[in-house]
């Protein structure tokens, strides 16, 4: 397993506790070194120990040299980041790092196998790649094997999943991925075998109708709020067809993470750049974008000019369950908040070490979410942290200058939020719109 981030990782683990043998490789010593003390560099539930029972068991090793690893093994797995360029498309330097390195070390058959959510079209030309450098006489497969891991509940979405996609041109490559997921197949977990570009698209088209229905009840919430509905009786009572289903049909400030944001972007410029405008996918991107700005239009409604104002942000990472920034809402809410001249104060109970590290704003950082709130003209709920469900509300209330609550995940019923004396505000609930109409009279 090539790569020891957040897939590469979690994959290696778990295809450790199958009953492979698992070298994980990096190129970065010192995640290497940190693995090896049985550190864990990311926040993913189940992971340590996971990744201890293995190494015990010696079906799991770590290291830094990518020949060996490759020379022993029978299947390469290529797990690094591909980011999206400026222009959206993805950015394939480390996965064709990794094709060069293993092409200098092939030595017998292997089967090369795409973890990294690629481009349809990129395991073909890996193959052709690593064609060229290989010696003539190596022989080789490759696979694309598309990872669905939902960040805070990776573990078991490997172990148990709903569907494995593999693509593959031949029975050998086939037969050994069938070995590699034996256990899977012994539970009848749904494989689903197809050709290259269908696998790469498969991963792709799924997260791109993830994000629409995402997309779609925010723009539903919005209409909710301009006629009076009430957001979660309508995800309800269009849930409750099964055409439809309810997961993913919550209205708030928008999604984010490694994957919906940068796959999107990814599947765009595909289709752009073929000559095809895809009017769906793209729109599902600008109106997420659109989301914080409207939370902090909330905010202001209620307490004016934010210059000089005190801000409490509840949640920095992008969903519950992990530590992970990347594309979180509350980047561009804080950015706006502070150019806006507010003073911000955050919480969140696992991702502040990681905010601090990497990201480089002015912020106060408190011990909770009392402590974040106290004096502060405003409040905004950004991640739906299961502390944050359970707020003692009147003390919050008490320790805040101003009570105004700006729930970005629904979490809480408006009706009680007015009740306790907060100047709430939420995404889709028309009972607010009622509720302010009631108050100008």
């Amino acid at each position: 397993m090539i790569g020891t981030g957040y897939v590469g990782l979690v994959s290696g683990s778990c295809l450790g506790d199958f009953g492979n043998v698992v070298r994980c490789v990096d190129i970065d010593a010192e995640r290497v070194r940190v693995l090896k003390q049985g550190d864990i560099p990311i926040y993913e539930p189940g992971l340590k120990e996971l990744v201890s029972r293995n190494v015990e068991s010696g079906r799991l090793s770590f290291t830094t040299d990518v020949g060996e690893a490759v020379a022993e093994s029978e299947v390469v797995f290529i797990a690094v980041g591909t980011p999206s360029n400026p222009d959206g498309s993805a950015d394939l330097k480390y996965v064709h790092s990794v094709a060069e390195s293993v092409s200098r070390y092939l030595n017998d058959y292997k089967v090369i196998v795409t973890k990294s959510t690629v481009p349809v079209g990129t395991t073909r030309k890996i193959a052709a790649f690593i064609r060229e450098r290989a010696a003539s006489d190596v022989d080789f497969d490759v696979v694309a094997n598309p990872e669905f891991l939902r960040e805070g509940s990776a573990v078991e979405d490997f172990l148990r999943p709903n569907r494995v996609i593999i693509g593959v041109e031949t029975e050998r490559a086939k037969d050994i991925m069938r070995k590699v997921y034996r256990p899977l197949y012994l539970i009848e977990t749904p494989i689903v075998v197809t050709d290259l570009e269908t696998a790469e698209l498969i991963k792709h088209a799924s997260n791109a109708f993830l994000a629409t229905k995402i997309s779609f009840i925010n723009e539903i919430a919005a209409i909710s709020e301009l006629v009076g509905a009430n957001i979660d009786d309508v995800a309800k009572g269009m849930g409750l067809d099964g055409r439809i289903g309810s997961k993913f049909l919550h209205a708030g400030v928008g999604f984010g993470g490694s994957c919906l944001p940068k796959d999107i972007s990814s599947l765009v410029y595909s289709a752009v750049s073929r000559g095809y405008e895809p009017r769906i996918v793209q729109a599902i991107s600008d109106l997420n974008r659109e989301l914080p700005v409207r939370a902090v239009e909330k905010l202001k409604d209620e307490i004016g000019k934010l210059k000089g104002k005190d801000v409490c942000v509840l949640g920095l990472a992008f969903k519950p369950n992990t530590d992970d920034l990347r594309d979180a809402p509350s980047m561009p809410i804080i950015k706006y908040l502070l150019e806006e001249g507010a003073k911000v104060r955050v919480f969140d109970p696992v991702a502040m070490d990681n905010f601090k590290r990497t990201i480089r704003l002015d912020v106060e950082y408190c011990k909770n979410a009392y402590a974040a709130a106290e004096g502060c003209h405003g409040l905004m709920l950004l991640t739906e942290w299961n502390e944050f469900r359970q707020l003692d509300l009147v003390r919050l209330k008490g320790v805040m200058r101003e009570p105004v609550f700006i729930d970005c995940r629904n979490v809480y019923r408006p009706e009680r939020m007015f009740e306790l004396g907060f100047r709430y505000r939420s995404f889709g609930r028309g009972v607010e719109r009622t509720r302010q109409k009631e108050q100008e009279k």
